[in-house]
């Protein structure tokens, strides 16, 4: 994580002196809190991976002496596919069309499917072809 780590160090100190340039050039205050923002945003993200870079064993990709070999074995589980992002966000989109008209019924309605959405969403690995 240590390369990770710099390459967010090396933007927050682009986005750092960009910031103040662009707001003697532009004078927007808009842009330039954006960019303030998106300066500690990195920032963030820069400290979380160089202290957690600074704890834990090295990566055979963080090592000079590293091998490809010795990334081999199992990376993690990834799921093969899923359906319930789909019906998550078409929950979402009943709460947020239910609140562009000012519609609370339907905003209420999508909270309670939104609810069962999640909730299969959560438990998906939990029963089924894909369970654990």
């Amino acid at each position: 994580m240590k390369a990770e780590s710099w390459i967010f160090g090396i933007t927050t100190i682009f986005v750092a002196v960009v910031a103040p340039v662009y707001w003697l050039l532009a004078g927007d205050p808009t842009g330039t809190s954006a960019l303030v923002m998106t300066a500690l945003l990195f920032g963030m993200v820069t400290l979380y991976l160089g202290f957690h870079a600074s704890r834990m064993d090295p990566r055979p990709e963080d090592r000079k002496e590293g091998e490809i070999a010795d990334g081999a074995g199992e990376l993690g589980f990834f799921p093969p596919y899923s359906w319930w992002p789909l019906w998550c966000a078409l929950a979402l989109g009943v709460i947020v069309y239910g609140t562009a008209l000012a519609a609370w019924w339907l905003v209420i309605i999508g909270f309670v499917i939104g609810a069962i959405m999640v909730c299969g969403f959560i438990f998906e690995y939990y029963r089924g072809e894909h369970a654990h």
